[in-house]
């Protein structure tokens, strides 16, 4: 049995542990450490083995996996206390901003560590996630890699460790955007004289919906909004405002820009 650890348990954390759950993994073999016992009550209520700290692992048992899913400000303090697993075991960090380069200096230069940048869709299973791993990473760690974070969606295997800042801006913080699309598809429809309720819901379920579209449909992006746009329409003339000089995806990219060197800046 892969017994896998998991250090935190906020919403990433608990997303990944039902995912695994899901996959009809034995809740004996997922371990979690999380000092709020409230944060992990719906997981202790499914059988998973539950410690307020490190200290309380059991001394003659090893997990497999060790994932840090906790805020990287807290890293420092957390990361040494598993130094000890560092010969037998594979690390996996979903912090941002900390590189692998960082969790050696604590870990050691022989560790097996796996850098990964989730979404939050990974919550309802359909989330995307980029990962790098360092030199010592074996093949079949990898593949117990995939399995894991395919729990909870789509994965792949980054070229270099420099990416991730590029995915973060993307993907990472790239679910906060549609969003905000939604807010201002709903805060539009009010101004326009339909009730909050409505046009709250035009804005969810919009963008849900066209979600779930592009999910399932074979057609490129671009088709898909041509589908939607007529000749003369309505669509067109809202798109040729947004679409003007590339007005949108110009404030677009540049927002991304800001979250590519935020990234970078945490690193450091």
């Amino acid at each position: 049995m892969l017994k896998i650890l998991l250090v935190g348990c906020g919403r990433m954390g608990e997303a990944l542990a039902n995912g695994w759950l899901n996959q009809g993994r034995d809740p004996a073999g997922i371990w979690v450490v999380e000092p709020n016992q409230k944060s992990a009550h719906k997981l202790i209520s499914k059988g998973v083995r539950f410690y307020l700290a490190p200290d309380q692992l059991p001394p003659d048992d090893t997990p497999n996996v060790i994932i840090f899913a906790v805020k990287p400000q807290v890293m420092d303090e957390v990361v040494p206390s598993y130094a000890r697993f560092a010969s037998t075991t594979m690390f996996a960090s979903i912090a941002a901003g900390r590189t692998i380069e960082y969790l050696e200096t604590i870990l050691g230069i022989d560790a097996a560590i796996v850098r990964v940048m989730p979404n939050t869709p990974a919550a309802v299973s359909r989330g995307i996630s980029c990962a790098f791993a360092n030199n010592n990473v074996s093949s079949t760690q990898r593949e117990i890699c995939n399995e894991l974070i395919e729990a909870v969606g789509e994965f792949h295997w980054l070229e270099s460790e420099s990416q991730i800042d590029a995915v973060t801006a993307v993907s990472g913080s790239g679910p906060a955007y549609v969003f905000l699309l939604s807010e201002c598809l709903a805060k539009a429809g009010i101004k326009l004289g339909l009730s909050k309720n409505l046009a709250e819901r035009l804005g969810r379920v919009t963008i849900s919906g066209s979600g779930e579209l592009l999910h399932q449909s074979t057609e490129d992006v671009v088709t898909l909004r041509q589908n939607v746009t007529s000749s003369g329409g309505t669509t067109e003339a809202a798109l040729s405002l947004l679409m003007s000089d590339d007005r949108l995806e110009t404030l677009l990219y540049d927002a991304i820009q800001k979250a590519f060197k935020r990234s970078k800046e945490l690193a450091h």
